[in-house]
């Protein structure tokens, strides 16, 4: 089972609701994932988005993933958003740390707070918040989509039996300020068992192009 994610600009900040870009919003003891570049100093992965499992769980009861809490994915991706990085990562596996999944188990509005990224003059760096719906899709499918397989079939040879819990497809609709080589995927892979226990740990990174 496969569910596109199709965006939309609003003008919310989508506070504890599913949302690509803008600002993650974790309990106050969640830690913000941070990459070691090839200098050795750690660098802020990319906030890419956050999923309401109930709101999904709800369209989708036999998905697969938990029927509440959040979920939040981080990748090391400045440099295909157009920013300079002390790191190259490209085609195939990503090492461990350049990409990372979280989970809260409970969403609380009360006790959730936004991690607002700014840069040197307090300027958010962000971009901004779009809003996510959810709809049915191949396994198989290109575009923005949660669980499935990659859409590329060297993703899928070189990771056979993993799940691509999510995929980032630079060509989607509303990522234009994405460009990964002509055509590139990221995709978040971990395997069945690992997804059904809430292994988020285990699931890694694996860019790939047509």
């Amino acid at each position: 089972m496969a569910i596109g994610i199709k965006l939309s600009e609003t003008d919310s900040r989508l506070f504890c609701c599913s949302k690509w870009w803008g600002d993650p919003d974790m309990p106050s003891d969640m830690e913000y994932p941070m990459f070691q570049g090839e200098d050795g100093e750690e660098y802020p992965l990319t906030f890419v988005c956050q999923i309401d499992c109930a709101e999904v769980t709800t369209a989708f009861p036999d998905c697969g993933l938990p029927e509440d809490g959040m979920l939040y994915f981080f990748a090391a991706m400045d440099e295909y958003l157009g920013y300079e990085t002390p790191y190259h990562l490209g085609i195939g596996k990503w090492p461990k740390g350049a990409t990372k999944v979280k989970y809260a188990k409970n969403i609380n509005p009360e006790t959730f707070e936004s991690y607002i990224m700014v840069d040197d003059q307090d300027e958010p760096v962000t971009l901004p918040a779009m809003k996510m719906e959810f709809f049915n899709c191949d396994d198989d499918a290109d575009g923005l989509k949660l669980l499935g397989i990659p859409s590329n079939g060297d993703a899928c040879d070189n990771n056979p039996s993993q799940i691509s819990l999510l995929q980032i497809d630079s060509e989607a609709d509303g990522l234009d300020d994405v460009r990964i080589y002509d055509c590139g995927f990221i995709n978040f892979l971990m395997k069945k068992n690992e997804l059904e226990n809430g292994w988020w740990h285990s699931s890694y990174g694996y860019l790939s192009s047509y």
